[in-house]
């Protein structure tokens, strides 16, 4: 019964949107209906570049429909991660007409208490309309007849769709960031995996990346990105999809990264690049293609670094008669100009695709002690305030502090000497 009166609201609002779009916006109102001139002139645009700051190349930004992206069958796509996309963004997905009347009515109080757009209520059946049946110009204008007509175009795809299908565009179309669009690349991108193996923890990361696929980049904010991925798993557990208990238990599961190998150099860098570029420009300019992205990275001094972290870490996992095996296996380098703070070197990891030390994590945007590395910072410090001079002499001792918990805390050597 509630079915069937949620489609009845649905399609009154769907109706309601029609005469709305026809009011405002008679031209336009059904352009981009599946086998209108819009969908079947779609060209492909000049990749973009990432370049060094000398022109050469350090990454291409394909098309994703030209690359690896390969859509998956709505059954090869893993149940968990099905669940966690609709609990997190569509939770009445598959009861709704294509628009959620009860969320459309709550973001019209809240624009109309703001007196601007600021929650659009979309639905996936309303993503999918507008990031598949919509120009660029108007996917992304806050205007109450984009919203009439992405209303009526979601009401359409309900009345020719199944909702199956729909669900299997979503996932092999949304941009999940790290140069992933679709669940299959996504997985190989974060997990190194086919999308077919995920399980339930990994699900809950990879469905909370689509509403800020930088901000929730696990790669460069995991603290950010379990924050999200609780959140999911909360509202799995709302969604009477799991128990709470399956919820902690994924939470604390440890997430091993991991990346397909891709033709790229310095990865951790290009990738931080591709994201300024998102926030900057936007992901549908970025694919529309056709840029030329100079940076500041000197791929001289990258690989010559790059090189040095790989000798260094063989050198201290080397035994000799003088020094133990520290068992150190990553290790991160960032070269900074003095002149104006450009990035001219950054390794995130000895290997970006290496999972067995999570080399796809920028360990340089990790939060971790600076260890000896602050102290000419601090000695500069000192010695400008007029604190010490240079025959200021510091005894080599044993040293103990109390910590403002009130702990000690007594510094050693990474060689314990």
């Amino acid at each position: 019964m509630r079915r069937w009166i949620m489609r009845l609201i649905g399609a009154m609002l769907a109706i309601l949107c029609l005469l709305l779009g026809l009011f405002l916006w008679r031209p336009g109102l059904l352009l981009g209906l599946p086998g209108s001139p819009l969908s079947q002139s779609q060209t492909l645009a000049p990749s973009s570049l990432i370049l060094d700051q000398q022109g050469r190349l350090l990454y291409e930004i394909m098309d994703p429909h030209t690359g690896s992206h390969r859509p998956l069958a709505f059954a090869e796509i893993p149940l968990p991660l099905r669940q966690a996309i609709i609990a997190t963004e569509d939770a009445t997905f598959y009861h709704n007409p294509g628009v959620d009347p009860v969320a459309i009515a709550r973001a019209l109080w809240i624009n109309w208490r703001s007196g601007e757009i600021r929650s659009g209520a979309s639905t996936i059946t309303q993503q999918v309309a507008r990031n598949l049946l919509m120009p660029a110009e108007e996917r992304h204008a806050q205007t109450w007849q984009r919203k009439a007509r992405e209303s009526l175009l979601a009401y359409y795809l309900t009345r020719t769709m199944t909702k199956d299908d729909i669900l299997a565009l979503y996932l092999n179309e949304t941009y999940f960031g790290n140069l992933a669009f679709g669940v299959e690349a996504a997985a190989r991108a974060y997990f190194g995996k086919p999308a077919s193996q995920l399980d339930l923890a990994e699900c809950a990361l990879l469905a909370g990346l689509p509403q800020s696929p930088s901000a929730y980049n696990p790669l460069t904010n995991l603290p950010a990105a379990k924050q999200r991925q609780q959140v999911v798993l909360q509202l799995m557990v709302k969604a009477g999809y799991i128990t709470a208990e399956r919820a902690d238990m994924a939470y604390r599961e440890p997430l091993q990264f991991a990346s397909a190998p891709l033709d790229i150099q310095a990865p951790h860098f290009c990738m931080l690049v591709r994201e300024q570029l998102t926030d900057l420009l936007g992901e549908e300019t970025l694919r529309r293609g056709g840029l030329r992205v100079y940076t500041t990275l000197a791929l001289d001094l990258q690989r010559a670094a790059e090189a040095q972290v790989r000798r260094h870490l063989a050198q201290l996992n080397e035994p000799t008669p003088d020094a133990p095996v520290h068992n150190v296996h990553n290790a991160a380098v960032v070269v900074l100009d003095p002149h104006d703070g450009a990035v001219r070197v950054m390794v995130g990891s000895p290997d970006y695709f290496d999972p067995s030390i999570d080399g796809a994590v920028n360990a340089t945007l990790a939060l971790r002690q600076p260890g000896s590395a602050i102290k000419p910072v601090t000695y500069a410090a000192a010695l400008s305030q007029g604190y010490y001079s240079p025959a200021t002499v510091f005894a080599d001792v044993r040293s103990s502090f109390t910590t403002r918990e009130g702990r000690p805390y007594v510094p050693i050597n990474y060689d314990y000497r």
